[in-house]
């Protein structure tokens, strides 16, 4: 039965029935538009004014896809409305559309992604703007394409074209699209509509060829060949996404259309839909999109009706590798920026530094020349305060010193505006401390962005009880506008990446003191998804880093904190990490790790000292035991930051844990995961630990209550709100 409409169909002179989809902001095909869709066209079918259709969609986007919202209804088994297996993709868009008795035309703008690529599919011509983007994403979702997209998009540009946008799910914009075939023609978006009626017509009068894609066959390889590449295609999924079912089944889905006939594939493809979207993967990976969208929706701060204030101008002290990075996402965004330095030689340095971050975006494609020489002229160099007078934010990125930190900001606050924001991108010190000496604690906040900067997508936005909430907004505005992911913490030691994750390296140390091996850890936990495990992380941080951080946390949860001798053997003997090719692994010059037979020595001396037994039964655990070990200890002090009310959300957790760590996002991030676990498991276990090897593994309160109640880890809390 028909829901509201959510497309308009009209009829012009010419015969041709425009259906405009009308869905905003992106013209989403939610289950109403869809059966909107369908009756839309069922009318321009019996219409005998009408020769020929063109489907678009408003404002100047086709569809951004299928509502996502729609597919928890379809786990709960709502909303659905199939009268038969694959209603909507063989009885709505092949039957009624594809091979109905009048041709159809998509005219594309803007997005056509996913279900909205398979609708322009179904049609039998696509006209294209240039910049139009168009793809299947639908893997990022733990999903394949539901619509028809793993039949048709293989006989629009060929077997291995279709397997790759799908599975890396990165879409082509209307240029790429055109030369691959996926579309007819490009036009400006003032003659898209028009084009496309014409075309229509053209094909209705056979000035045109008229054929249905699921019957094309001449971009398809011959069996032979395109065995291989399935072949092919599966051994490449395997090895990148050993954990996860749904590319494979995208290939099989593929395969089979290809073997037994589109017809055949587009069954095979529902079936496989059906069953994937009820997989944990797929529940996960919904959860982090949705929780990413949620990230910028702060209780007491975003719903207070401010508007973020306009950033035009950016100062960044401090050129490291973090101050760099920093800076060239800034002018990737098209910010105007000062980076002040100690001396012109540093300077100089640190601005090659920027050129050489945007130069291997043009060495990949990325960026052009012209583009670049545009970018890097929104940069400057400077020594001094003199040209601070003007700008609107400033992120300090100098050294983590104390004192060095609290005269800057009394600098800051001399020689910027009053309505500049002074943000640090400080990853331990107390926010509170920094800004203690000046009387601008109202707009100082942290920046604290995760190495390098301009790649990786999260920043921590650090307030403390005297941060205004306006300031927070801006931050966020300015967060979203350099293509990041922000977090909103409050100001605490390490805040919540690195306060959630210190036990990561620490259980490891803990555990290889008792009897477990370096190797049989990282294995493990990579295993599970991990990018690294704790080992492997730490040479790449620099174990004079990991020391030092490791040594604040001792310092602030000494009943809590596990401080191993083992890395300080190694420091102590020159072996720092990747950096000295040497560490917890040893390392060539492309920076490939392997074991060290030598490590045995140090891991001897240290257990040696720590005084404490070696429990043969950690030598026999299972990967699943060891990544237990590993990481409850850190939905442990995942715990914690929720209950004290350090992030407002559970949900924020999970993206801090994906986004600034590498936790799988098939897992859905660390609290999510830890549900799927159950409190009471993770409960019962911390506390075998805790008897059996001490206090580190000792369940918090937080967790003890959840799961004497049975409740869900994820549950709001009343504390967790921001105190501004």
């Amino acid at each position: 039965m028909a829901k509201k409409r959510t497309t308009t169909l009209e009829v012009g002179a010419d015969g041709v029935a425009l259906i405009t989809i009308i869905n905003p902001p992106v013209n989403s095909l939610a289950f109403d538009v869809l059966y909107s869709l369908r009756d839309s066209y069922q009318e321009a079918l019996r219409r005998n004014d009408v020769k020929a259709i063109v489907v678009t969609g408003a404002d100047g986007k086709f569809s951004g896809g299928f509502d996502i919202s729609g597919l928890s209804g379809i786990q709960e088994g709502k909303n659905v409305e199939q009268e038969k297996p694959g209603y909507l993709s063989v009885d709505v868009l092949t039957d009624t559309i594809e091979v109905g008795r009048k041709p159809s035309v998509a005219a594309i703008d803007g997005l056509a992604l996913g279900g909205g690529l398979e609708l322009a599919m179904v049609c039998h011509a696509r006209i294209s703007t240039p910049t139009a983007q168009l793809g299947l994403p639908e893997l990022q979702l733990g999903l394949i394409p539901g619509f028809g997209g793993t039949q048709r998009l293989p006989r629009l540009v060929g077997i291995s074209k279709a397997l790759e946008m799908m599975l890396t799910s990165k879409p082509v914009i209307g240029t790429e699209a055109h030369a691959l075939g996926l579309v007819d023609a490009l036009v400006s978006p003032q003659e898209l509509v028009s084009t496309a009626r014409q075309w229509a017509l053209d094909i209705f009068e056979r000035r045109r060829p008229w054929v249905a894609t699921l019957y094309r066959t001449d971009k398809l390889d011959p069996l032979v060949e395109a065995r291989k590449i399935f072949k092919l295609a599966r051994a490449q999924a395997a090895k990148l996404a050993q954990n996860l079912k749904h590319p494979l089944a995208c290939i099989d889905v593929v395969e089979e259309g290809i073997v037994s006939g589109g017809r055949a594939g587009l069954l095979k493809e529902f079936h496989e839909f059906r069953g994937l979207v009820q997989s944990d993967t797929c529940k996960s990976l919904i959860h982090i999109f949705l929780a990413q969208r949620g990230t910028t929706k702060v209780q007491g701060v975003t719903d207070l009706g401010l508007e973020p204030r306009r950033v035009r101008k950016v100062a960044v002290l401090g050129g490291g590798l973090m101050g760099t990075g920093i800076a060239t996402a800034l002018i990737l965004s098209n910010y105007s920026v000062i980076m002040k330095g100690v001396n012109q030689k540093s300077l100089e340095s640190w601005i090659g530094r920027v050129k050489a971050n945007l130069q291997s975006r043009v060495k990949k494609g990325a960026m052009s020349q012209e583009k670049f020489d545009k970018t890097v002229s929104l940069l400057k160099g400077v020594l001094d305060y003199e040209s601070f007078k003007d700008v609107d934010m400033v992120v300090e990125a100098v050294p983590e010193n104390m004192s060095l930190k609290q005269d800057i900001f009394c600098d800051l606050e001399k020689y910027c505006p009053p309505h500049c924001i002074l943000a640090t991108n400080t990853s331990s010190l107390d926010l509170d401390l920094i800004g203690r000496k000046t009387k601008s604690q109202y707009r100082i906040i942290g920046a604290h962005f995760f190495s390098p900067a301009h790649v990786m997508p999260l920043v921590e936005i650090v307030h403390t009880n005297n941060t205004s909430p306006q300031v927070i907004v801006d931050l966020l505005d300015v967060g979203k506008k350099i293509r990041k992911t922000p977090i909103v913490v409050r100001n605490s030691t390490g805040f919540a990446v690195n306060r959630m994750f210190f036990p990561y390296p620490q259980a490891g140390l803990l555990l290889v003191d008792r009897g477990m091996g370096v190797y049989q850890i990282d294995k493990a936990l990579t295993k599970f998804g991990m990018p690294m495990g704790p080992f492997r992380l730490a040479d790449l941080a620099g174990l004079g880093v990991s020391i030092a951080t490791a040594l604040q946390f001792v310092e602030k949860f000494p009943e809590r904190a596990y401080n191993s001798r083992l890395i300080h053997l190694l420091h102590e003997d020159k072996r720092a990490g990747e950096s000295t090719r040497k560490g917890f692994y040893l390392y060539d010059d492309r920076g490939k790790a392997r074991p060290d037979p030598e490590l045995r020595n140090y891991i001897e001396k240290s257990r040696s000292s720590s005084g404490v037994a070696v429990d043969p039964k950690l030598e026999k655990l299972s990967e699943k035991e060891i990544v237990e070990m590993i990481l409850f200890p850190v939905v442990n002090e995942a715990c914690r930051v929720f209950a004290e009310g350090i992030v407002v959300k559970a949900a924020d957790l999970d993206i801090a844990s994906v986004m600034g760590m590498g936790f799988p996002p098939y897992r859905g991030g660390i609290m999510f995961w830890a549900d799927s676990v159950g409190s009471k498991y993770i409960y019962s276990r911390l506390e075998e630990w805790s008897k059996a090897y001490g206090e580190f593994f000792k369940p918090c309160a937080f967790l003890t209550e959840r799961a004497a109640n049975g409740a869900l880890l994820s549950s709001p809390v009343e504390q967790a709100k921001p105190r501004l």
